[in-house]
């Protein structure tokens, strides 16, 4: 038994986004985001029971409307036979779901030995005329992805087999629900959500203690604790039943519309997809508030809604609009003919008034069954960019001797402040030698579901995809044995062969950053972290997994575990101070450390390792041997690397050179790090392949 939709104590955005798409669902679904533990979950399961029952074909597995059925429906094709009524379905794709379980599964030797498509429907057929709904939607695999985006574009699912094809209506409405701290959605998914709303855990005792008070009401008796809530869950199912019966004939004004465009212009939104949805959220708007017209707050609250992760942004910005801009758009329409004066409402109210959708009787501002919050502003905060001041004048290059501290290096050293990171560019591709087998990414060759064919062999476990010439030759040789009569080859489990394919995958790029006082003393560490940047900005787009070791002083530092979420490693990044001496050994001790327990955690997953620093190695006994063992036992376990050559200046002491030999793997400097360096990537190449044949 759900938790009832209207015990959630505050959550205003959360709810109101979904009440609209239950109302409307060709606005496209919504995008929850938000912190763990926040109710998420529990708002998108409890809107469920809200949603109006639907007309179905009796005996049909792909849910087709009795008054337009599917014409090319696998059942069918479906006459005036017997219809029947059910509740409408939340179908949960869980983000490990294989792809068979997502579009469904055909049976391929039915299919070649008799010629029958015997097919079992999948979750994007159960999900037809219902609510498909995918927790941490962040983490889904690019190849799924791929699929929702489909289905989600033609309103249909295609299953193909090596010719043997099946379609079925699939037309859903979205439902995600994510954690920003593990990663950010792939921009043409996250475009598909046609609304997204921020939540956040209430840090106010009373609300806090109103959600504990609930949740444990519920979990020690969920009848009880849902009866009590049965009159509010009634009256608001008949206010969405009310405004679904009105929203035919709310009118949306050429005025509105100026306001809608002009907004989603102003805003410099992508594609035409922001104007629709915008005119669609506020048409939806009109109709939850009892009013068959459109007025200027539905179009602003509209676009909080529909705007803030399709405006045009750096994709290591958060979501967010800035309302005031939003309200100057706005006021250039005051002197245009207003929309009609809203009617007062009724006594239930929007969810502003405390109404049926405000949570009930009781309900705060703010909290949840499993722990509430007030979604917070929507303009994110600025990046502060503030120089390093300098104690001292930096010195000139070589001045001091490799193991000696530069001036502004030692343990005791006064910590610098932040200094802001250089604009970001397009860097060159580094992969890791071989043929993996990891996750699906865009970086290095390995073994993949997904990729041009290189050859056959029998299926491990589910046939994935079918290789027909090599299963067709595995049978050949057996059919006099079989008795074969007809035309037809007789093909049994075992003559199945599946395809293996060569794609791409995504790596863990594990980056160590010397953040010493030899980087800040020559004013390099905005052109340093601008690298960085840049490489984390092309591990982002090629799907990998990223973590951060920084050393400085007497230490080194994890500043950000392996991850998903490239975001976290940026404003890590930005905020990371300089100061101290070099302990170059003790970076990468420390990220042999982590490679190893994360080699454990995911082991298909295969590093890169990328040092960025000048190779200066300063403090304690034999600091530039010490480095160079601890180098010898990262090349020494296969770890793939690339050194990125801080140092400047006329005189250079090719430090970081000797710790790109015995790495193993590339040195490149800034300058080469470059995309558009051609000359640079030659002279890389010869290097790398030089120390690999060593």
């Amino acid at each position: 038994m759900p938790y009832p939709f209207t015990a959630i104590v505050g959550m205003d955005d959360m709810r109101l986004g979904l009440l609209l798409n239950a109302i409307s669902p060709s606005i496209g679904g919504v995008l929850v985001r938000g912190e763990k533990g926040s109710a998420k979950s529990t708002a998108v399961r409890g809107v469920a029971a809200l949603m109006p029952a639907i007309d179905v074909v009796t005996g049909c597995r792909f849910s087709c409307d009795p008054a337009a059925p599917d014409a090319g429906c696998p059942d069918g094709p479906h006459g005036a036979g017997p219809a029947g009524t059910r509740p409408a379905r939340v179908v949960e794709l869980p983000v490990g779901a294989s792809e068979d379980r997502l579009v469904g599964a055909l049976d391929i030797e039915r299919a070649l030995s008799d010629g029958v498509k015997s097919f079992e429907p999948g979750l994007l057929a159960d999900a037809h005329r219902g609510v498909l709904y995918v927790d941490e939607v962040n983490l889904l695999h690019d190849h799924l992805v791929d699929l929702l985006l489909d289905a989600a574009a033609m309103g249909a699912s295609y299953v193909e087999r090596e010719g043997v094809s099946v379609r079925h209506a699939s037309r859903f409405l979205l439902v995600g629900t994510m954690n920003p701290e593990e990663g950010e959605l792939r921009p043409q998914l996250l475009d598909r959500f046609g609304l997204t709303v921020e939540v956040a855990a209430s840090r106010e005792t009373d609300e806090r203690v109103e959600v504990v008070r609930r949740r444990l009401a519920y979990d020690e008796d969920p009848a009880a604790f849902a009866a009590k809530w049965a009159a509010e869950e009634d009256a608001l199912r008949e206010r969405i039943a009310a405004a679904r019966a009105l929203l035919p004939d709310v009118r949306l004004g050429d005025g509105a519309l100026r306001r809608i465009a002009a907004v989603c212009a102003g805003f410099e939104v992508d594609g035409m997809r922001a104007d629709i949805v915008t005119a669609r959220t506020a048409t939806a708007l009109a109709a939850w508030a009892g009013r068959t017209d459109v007025t200027t707050e539905d179009v602003r609250r509209a676009a909080l809604l529909s705007l803030p992760h399709r405006r045009r942004r750096n994709p290591f910005d958060a979501p967010g609009l800035d309302e005031d801009k939003l309200d100057e758009i706005l006021r250039q329409f005051e002197d245009e003919d207003e929309e009609p004066d809203p009617e007062p409402e009724g006594p239930e109210g929007g969810p502003e008034d405390g109404g049926p959708d405000g949570g009930g009787p009781d309900n705060g501002p703010d909290g949840g069954p499993d722990g509430g919050g007030q979604p917070p502003q929507d303009v994110p905060p600025q990046r502060q960019e503030e120089s390093a001041p300098q104690n001292s004048p930096a010195p000139q290059e070589g001045s001091a001797p490799a193991a000696e501290p530069a001036p502004g290096e030692s343990d005791t050293a006064p910590e610098a402040p932040a200094v802001a990171a250089a604009e970001p560019f397009r860097t060159r591709r580094f992969d890791v030698p071989g043929l993996g087998e990891g996750a699906d990414g865009r970086r290095s060759r390995a073994l993949t579901a997904h990729g041009r064919t290189t050859g056959a062999r029998r299926p491990r476990g589910a046939l994935s995809r079918l290789h027909l010439a090599a299963t067709m030759q595995a049978a050949a040789p057996h059919q006099r044995a079989r008795g074969r009569s007809g035309p037809g080859l007789v093909i049994r489990r075992d003559d199945l062969r599946e395809a293996v394919r060569e794609g791409r995958e995504g790596n863990l790029v594990l980056f160590v950053v010397d953040a010493s006082g030899s980087m800040a003393a020559r004013k390099r560490m905005g052109a340093v972290k601008g690298a960085v940047l840049s490489l984390l900005l092309d591990a982002y787009q090629r799907r990998d997994k990223i973590g951060m070791i920084t050393f400085r002083g007497a230490e080194a530092e994890v500043a950000l575990p392996p991850t998903s979420s490239v975001e976290a490693g940026a404003a890590r990044l930005e905020k990371l101070p300089t100061g101290g001496r070099t302990p170059l050994a003790a970076g990468l001790l420390q990220a042999h450390e982590v490679l190893r327990v994360e080699r454990m955690r995911d082991p298909s997953r295969r590093p890169l390792l990328v040092v960025v620093t000048d190779g200066r190695a300063t403090g304690g006994p034999e600091p530039l041997p010490r480095a160079q063992r601890a180098a010898g036992l990262l090349a020494a376990g296969g770890t793939a690397s690339v050194v990125v050559d801080c140092e400047s200046g006329p005189v250079r002491l090719g430090l970081a050179d000797e710790l790109g030999r015995t790495l193993g793997g590339p040195v490149v400097t800034l300058d080469e790090l470059r995309a558009d360096n051609v000359s640079a990537l030659v002279k890389t190449v010869r290097n790398s392949n030089s120390r690999r044949a060593a």
